[in-house]
């Protein structure tokens, strides 16, 4: 809870309270990250056979959480962002996304938020190059934000790290202004560095939500921990997998402890005593132990004689069935189809086979490209906003372009665009989009068609562009590049 000190919506209240929520909801984050990761503790297993086994039994990972995530996340690519009334991808845009290599970061942010319930993008001043602002993707293991249960905007975020010299660190971003604090015992107090008043009032954080719920966006509450915490945004896509991947790891760290045990023959002999059996040192050692390689021994009368035998192996695919029923509940839960999961059968599946069993794959990539579209587009007015002051109104309905997320042929995507252009029903451009071509492809594309329909009319085709270069520096044929001319220079009218 907030300090008593601490005014109801000044800086440091929201700082304490952001805190509170953080770290309530670090544990549950760390454990999703720790079951893509394949780092979690092992589950079920009895704990005689843990003391038993001492540092040679392992676990097993079935990387089944890892599985359902990557496959989402790699049909998750962003090729461009189109504003209103615009046929093809906006260049500034594009610009200032390649500038803050966005291309690479933006995988990474829908990565975490697949398996952490959400991520951030933060966005501020440049202050090398003003044209293009920084955009900074983040973790919800180190960012936290509150919203306006009305509006639904982003009323508060902080961001919360130890430095190098293990001191407490965290920026607090508000509507309009941001400010730096650093950890002083149990509290808080500014850091060197006056607050930033930008006075844009917008918060210039974007969580990057999966699978939000309503519940959590109007700020609920839950007993967690036996106190009252807040609901955190967002679902995590390992939710209903990781009980299974449990049961999982279990029954296969199980299948090799019963390797070690009883899947090679075991040894018995009648007609000796506890005294026959002597470790390498002398010491007496118990013949019962269930180690691979020892004998079972019992003691009989003389009378009786001694006798020596082996129990027959045994089978361990009822280990094996087990795993291949959960696999079928994770593919159900997760909408992972039966290749991916290797059902293989004698007769391969055809290429519709195949593209039918992904349609719920594709369905859900699709319903994330939707979700994350919306706050790329975000992220993408408050660049905008910390670069002109200003967003302009075309940009109010800008429209994330997404590569295709299903798994089609080059035939049948090549077959469908081209039928579309030849109906009319798109342009060319749009047409070279559907068909996967960069917008740098594309252009020079046009330019192509441009020289080839002017050479067909007998017409001068306009020049190839060369690749601009700094004041002398070689171009690709060798010659000198002469300095671009000075304004009013060159073979235009002066002013």
């Amino acid at each position: 809870m907030p300090a008593p000190n601490a005014d109801p919506g000044s800086p440091l209240w929201w700082l304490i309270r952001l805190k509170e929520q953080h770290k309530n909801e670090v544990p549950a984050l760390e454990r999703y990250n720790a079951h893509y990761e394949g780092t979690q503790p092992l589950s079920y297993l009895a704990s005689e056979l843990v003391t038993q086994l001492s540092d040679r039994l392992r676990q097993v990972v079935i990387a089944w959480p890892m599985l359902v995530v990557d496959s989402v996340e790699e049909r998750l690519d962003i090729e461009g962002f189109r504003l209103a009334n615009s046929t093809s991808a906006n260049d500034e845009l594009w610009d200032i996304w390649q500038a803050n290599d966005l291309d690479e970061w933006s995988q990474q942010a829908h990565l975490d938020a697949l398996v952490m319930k959400r991520s951030y993008a933060i966005v501020g001043t440049n202050g090398e190059d003003a044209r293009r602002p920084i955009i900074t993707v983040e973790s919800p293991l180190q960012v936290i934000h509150e919203r306006d249960p009305r509006t639904r905007k982003v009323a508060a975020a902080a961001k919360f790290w130890t430095d190098d010299e293990g001191q407490q660190r965290a920026t607090l971003y508000l509507p309009n202004e941001t400010s730096w604090w650093v950890g002083a015992g149990s509290g808080w107090e500014q850091g060197s560095d006056d607050p930033d008043e930008h006075g844009r009032g917008v918060v210039p954080v974007e969580p990057i939500v999966n699978r939000p719920r309503l519940r959590a966006m109007n700020g609920a509450k839950v007993m967690q921990a036996g106190a009252l915490a807040a609901v955190g945004e967002g679902t995590s896509d390992l939710a209903p997998v990781i009980p299974i991947s449990d049961a999982a790891c279990k029954v296969a760290t199980d299948m090799m402890v019963a390797a070690e045990f009883h899947a090679m023959p075991r040894r018995w002999a009648l007609g000796f005593s506890r005294e026959d059996f002597e470790d390498e040192a002398g010491n007496k050692i118990s013949p019962f132990r269930q180690i691979a390689g020892n004998i079972w021994a019992s003691e009989r009368t003389k009378q009786e004689g001694a006798e020596v035998g082996q129990f027959p192996e045994s089978n361990l695919s009822n280990f094996h069935e087990t795993l291949k029923l959960l696999a079928q509940i994770t593919g159900q839960v997760s909408g992972l189809p039966a290749h991916y999961l290797n059902f293989a059968t004698d007769n391969p599946a055809s290429a519709d086979a195949i593209r039918s069993g992904e349609v719920r794959l594709v369905k859900r990539a699709e319903r994330k490209q939707r979700s994350f579209g919306g706050s790329w587009e975000r992220v993408m007015r408050l660049a905008l906003l910390w670069r002109d002051n200003s967003v302009p109104a075309e940009a109010s309905r800008m429209e994330t372009i997404w590569r295709d997320a299903s798994t089609p042929t080059i035939a049948q995507v090549a077959d469908a665009a081209v039928k579309k252009n030849q109906a009319g029903i798109v342009p060319l451009r749009q047409t070279r989009e559907d068909l996967g071509y960069s917008a740098t492809q594309i252009d020079r594309m046009q330019e192509e068609d441009e020289r080839t329909s002017a050479l067909a009319f007998g017409l001068t085709p306009p020049p190839k562009p060369v690749p601009a270069t700094s004041p002398g520096e070689m171009s690709d044929d060798g010659d000198l590049e002469p300095a671009d001319p000075a304004p009013g220079e060159g073979d235009g009218p002066s002013d």
